[in-house]
C-alpha cells in the first residue's frame, strides 16, 4: 500500500484568495518510509504573504519571486501522489488548497475517499489532546527540535512518523499476522500477512532424565500435601 504524507504551506488562510507556497512530500510503502520526497517552493502569482502567515512559516514574498508557479509543477505533483492514498494533519486545510489550485487549472478535485486526516486519528485516539503536531510528537517521544517554524517538507516528514504511531506504532507497520491456519488478510491493511510452518517434529526436551528423576525425589520427600504434587505431570 501506497501513502504519500504530505503539507503545505500558504499565503493565508482563504483558499479562494490565498495560494500554496510551498508543498512537502513523503512517500510511505507498507508503512515504510521510501526516502523518496518532493518539495517546492511555488510562486503565488502576486498574492502576498500575509503577516500572520509569515510569522508562522517565514516565506516571504521576496523568498518566492523566483520559484515556478503550481501550474509548472503540477504534473510532477501529480504523478508523485498517483494512486496513493494522501495523509495530512488537518487534512481539510490542505485539501481545501490543493483542490483550489487545481480548479484554478481545470484539473478534477482529489476524491476525499483517498484521504486521511491525522487530526481526525489523534482526537479519537487521544480525546482529551492536545493534538497539534508539536504535541504528538511530544506524546510520542519524536524530535521535533528542528522545527523553530513550519515548513511543508520537515512537517510531513514528522508527520509521518506521528502517522505509524498513531495506527499502532513500528509494529503495525510490519504488517505481520501470524496463523496456525494459513495466511489472513490484514485488518490494518498494512501489508501482506504470513504464517509460520509448524515444526516436523517437535524439539528435544530441555531436562534430561537424571534431573527430572532428582526433582521426582525431591518432591516425594515434601509429604502427600506438597503443591509441587499437584503440579507434576
Amino acid at each position: 500500500m501506497r501513502e504519500i504524507i504530505f503539507d503545505t504551506e500558504t499565503t493565508g488562510l482563504d483558499p479562494r484568495l490565498d495560494r500554496v507556497i510551498e508543498l512537502g512530500c513523503v512517500e510511505l510503502v507498507n508503512r515504510f518510509p521510501t526516502g523518496r520526497t518532493l518539495h517546492r517552493f511555488i510562486n503565488a502569482q502576486g498574492r502576498s504573504v500575509h503577516p500572520d502567515a509569515l510569522a508562522v512559516h517565514g516565506i516571504s514574498d521576496a523568498d518566492l519571486a523566483d520559484k515556478p508557479v503550481f501550474a509548472a509543477i503540477l504534473d510532477e505533483f501529480m504523478e508523485f501522489i498517483d494512486g496513493a492514498r494522501l495523509v495530512a494533519h488537518n487534512a481539510n486545510f490542505d485539501m481545501g488548497f490543493i483542490n483550489a489550485e487545481f480548479d484554478r487549472l481545470g484539473q478534477p478535485p482529489v476524491d476525499p475517499g483517498r484521504v486521511v486526516d491525522t487530526l481526525a486519528i489523534a482526537r479519537r485516539k487521544h480525546p482529551m489532546g492536545p493534538n497539534s503536531l508539536d504535541a504528538l510528537c511530544r506524546r510520542y517521544g519524536i524530535d521535533n527540535s528542528r522545527r523553530t517554524k513550519h515548513g511543508a517538507l520537515l512537517d510531513a516528514e514528522l508527520l509521518a512518523e506521528v502517522y505509524i504511531e498513531l495506527i499502532g506504532g513500528k509494529q503495525a507497520a510490519l504488517g505481520l499476522e501470524i496463523s496456525a491456519g494459513g495466511p489472513q488478510e490484514n485488518a490494518g491493511d498494512a501489508g501482506e500477512a504470513v504464517s509460520i510452518a509448524q515444526r516436523p517434529a517437535p524439539l528435544a526436551p530441555r531436562l534430561s532424565d537424571a534431573e527430572r528423576a532428582a526433582h521426582d525425589a525431591l518432591v516425594e520427600k515434601l509429604g502427600e500435601k506438597a503443591l509441587w504434587r499437584t503440579l507434576r505431570a
